[in-house]
């Protein structure tokens, strides 16, 4: 069924506090080698997934079909318009999938059109006779693997195999049994128990468990930015348009409190700075909203298996007047950390008058993060 026991889309229910969806989400998201992400949804659950994936800078979700199948025909009729070399396929309810297992798809792609994350299967298999529920027989599971996600593709035969199968009406359970039927060589490569589809309820409580016992260790980073004022007649702070006789002048939109909260995060992370992640003579950043930079370092936290735990920002200048939006400030980084309001820290200062801050010349921010790693990370994430 597609709705858990409290009538939640199954992607939508929380997981160690956090949507499934979101965590899904953020583990590509903070992939290098992901060049983007786009969600599939059912047509009913657009204010459920705009308040799952709020503040990851996401594009437009994609409508899907009244099957899986055409949920990802659909999806990649949309991407079809700019096509991207390959593509991975994945069920947003398998949230922890990790980054190594990113690793070895992305990997195989490089010498296969169709790479198929699986697991051998442990168990013993048993026929049952139709229609009853007697053992007709035993199945040899050698050689037999259950099928995860993400699965990796070339984009243009799987695209192309898909299109075949809705003018054949053939229905598949998965992407790689149409790769199959196209005549792409499929390669296998190692799933993770952990990655497991949250199906039943059995299985959240396996994922809670797992959550819970992943071992931690503690990392702390500190950011800081300074932005000086120009043509303009309002400023970005913590995602928040607040007027101003001023602008900020940057590459992007001179968020200076999300630039210093995100290198915060890289720092803590040890992956480097938001200039290495965003360079400023990159086009691709110029006026972009600041907030896809937090969600970026966000994604590379959640692709290590870390949580932020807590973060502490300071504002510096003497203009704007922070304290009548302060409280505009803490809900916009709520929802960009996906942290309650307990567990942020936002402040105000000024410099009496002293330096270029007290020259109302620009504004200056300071960030302090505390992120719960895993204690052991496998060696290749």
């Amino acid at each position: 069924a597609r709705r858990g026991p409290d009538d939640l889309p199954k992607q939508y229910r929380l997981l160690g506090g956090e949507p499934v969806l979101r965590r899904a989400c953020r583990a590509f998201l903070g992939h290098p080698a992901i060049g983007g992400v786009r969600v599939v949804i059912h047509p009913d659950d657009r204010v459920l997934y705009e308040a799952a994936v709020e503040g990851l800078g996401l594009p437009e979700p994609i409508l899907g079909g009244e099957s899986r199948q055409e949920s990802v025909l659909n999806a990649l009729a949309e991407l079809s318009e700019d096509p991207p070399r390959a593509v991975l396929v994945h069920d947003a309810v398998r949230p922890l999938v990790g980054a190594a297992l990113i690793d070895r798809v992305v990997a195989g792609l490089e010498t296969h059109a169709a790479v198929l994350p699986a697991l051998p299967v442990a168990d013993t298999l048993k026929r049952a006779a139709p229609g009853t529920r007697q053992v007709e027989s035993t199945l040899d599971r050698t050689d037999l693997h259950a099928a995860q996600t993400p699965q990796g593709f070339a984009f243009a035969p799987l695209y192309d195999a898909h299109l075949k199968a809705r003018a054949e009406g053939r229905a598949v359970t998965d992407d790689a049994a149409l790769a199959e039927a196209a005549g792409l060589a499929t390669l296998l490569v190692p799933g993770e128990r952990a990655a497991l589809k949250l199906t039943v309820e059995e299985d959240f409580a396996m994922a809670e468990a797992l959550i819970a016992r992943t071992p931690a260790r503690t990392a702390i980073g500190q950011g800081f930015d300074v932005h000086r004022f120009g043509p303009g007649d309002s400023v970005m702070l913590c995602g928040i348009s607040v007027p101003h006789t001023h602008g900020l002048v940057g590459h992007s939109d001179a968020d200076v409190a999300l630039h210093a909260l995100t290198d915060a995060i890289l720092g803590a992370l040890g992956a480097g700075d938001i200039g290495t992640h965003f360079p400023p003579s990159d086009p691709r950043w110029k006026g972009a909203a600041s907030a896809r930079f937090v969600a970026h370092a966000m994604g590379l936290l959640a692709a290590r298996g870390g949580t932020l735990a807590h973060a502490d920002l300071t504002l510096i200048c003497e203009r704007p007047k922070i304290g009548p939006h302060a409280a505009a400030m803490k809900a916009s980084l709520g929802a960009l950390l996906g942290l309650p309001p307990e567990r942020i820290g936002l402040k105000a200062t000024t410099t009496e008058g002293l330096g270029f801050t007290g020259r109302s010349e620009g504004i200056a921010a300071q960030a302090v993060v505390t992120l719960s790693l895993p204690a052991d990370p496998l060696p290749d994430r």
